[in-house]
């Protein structure tokens, strides 16, 4: 089933293959209503999305995806209705991709003394001057014939356990939902599958939204999700994903289907909220 809304989108602002105005034009020529730019660490992309798809009548939501760390696993929160030039966000995000530079040049050191070793510069390109993440460096190794595959590299080399793995600057989820509310955002917890024992605590810091409808996620698991929103009081969201297959092999824009109705409740809270805010000032 095609969706009209798609809340989880990645652009080469990040680690997408698909600049911020061919994602809006992909998402016009699948006939979408709303989508959400939800760039890893990162919302330079927004402005440029904002703006192609200005008289289209396409609702383009300024979004990220902070990505943060628990002990044995990642937890990522997506950021909706944020405001995106608000200067305190950008200087912590801007802090959050230079210790992500540092960490791929790490990473690069480590396969070099494995025997893979990768040129900066290509990883560098690859990122197209967006936050460079893991899936470049998996880009590389595909491109020099060490891997068959992005996910290949993943699952023998840069992955979580992986010999080449670095952790990531420290960012707790708690601190990430209350960034993305410092920025006038709601915040959502995304694929949430792995990390569901995290819901109370992440409720009581003030999370909004659950990502229930999600690439390859069963019947049964999205019920199951959709029950847990509904006893949390959350928003239920959902998206592809989507970073282009060059990149990840994923469903394409729109193909998991998402409720308009969650779109009108984000929408209404983010109102609602920022009235608040106007009131208390």
């Amino acid at each position: 089933m095609i969706s009209q809304v798609d809340l989880h989108l990645h652009s080469t602002a990040s680690d997408g293959q698909f600049s911020p105005a061919e994602l809006v034009a992909m998402a016009l020529e699948r006939g979408l209503l709303v989508i959400a730019l939800t760039d890893h660490d990162t919302t330079e992309g927004v402005d440029e999305a904002l703006e192609a798809a200005k008289g289209t009548g396409l609702e383009v939501i300024p979004g990220i995806e902070l990505s943060t760390d628990v002990p044995q696993e990642e937890v990522h929160l997506l950021g909706y209705y944020l405001d995106h030039h608000n200067p305190a966000f950008q200087e912590k995000l801007r802090a959050m991709r230079d210790a992500r530079r540092q960490r791929a040049k790490r990473m690069l050191a480590k396969l070099a003394a494995l025997g893979l070793p990768l040129e900066w510069e290509r990883v560098a390109e690859l990122a197209g001057g967006g936050t460079i993440g893991r899936p470049h460096i998996a880009q590389a190794m595909v491109e020099r014939g060490y891997v068959a595959s992005t996910e290949e590299a993943f699952a023998r080399y840069i992955g979580r356990n992986g010999p080449a793995y670095v952790e990531r600057y420290k960012l707790s989820p708690l601190e990430a939902i209350r960034l993305i509310k410092e920025a006038g955002g709601l915040p959502v917890l995304a694929h949430p599958i792995k990390v569901l024992d995290l819901l109370p605590s992440l409720v009581n810091g003030g999370l909004v939204g659950l990502e229930v409808y999600y690439n390859n996620y069963s019947e049964e698991e999205i019920e199951e999700l959709a029950r847990l929103a509904r006893k949390f009081d959350l928003i239920p969201t959902g998206g592809s994903d989507f970073h282009g297959p060059a990149v990840m092999e994923t469903v394409e824009i729109g193909g998991i289907w998402v409720p308009m109705e969650s779109v009108e409740r984000l929408r209404a809270l983010s109102k609602r909220k920022k009235l608040q805010r106007i009131i208390k000032d």
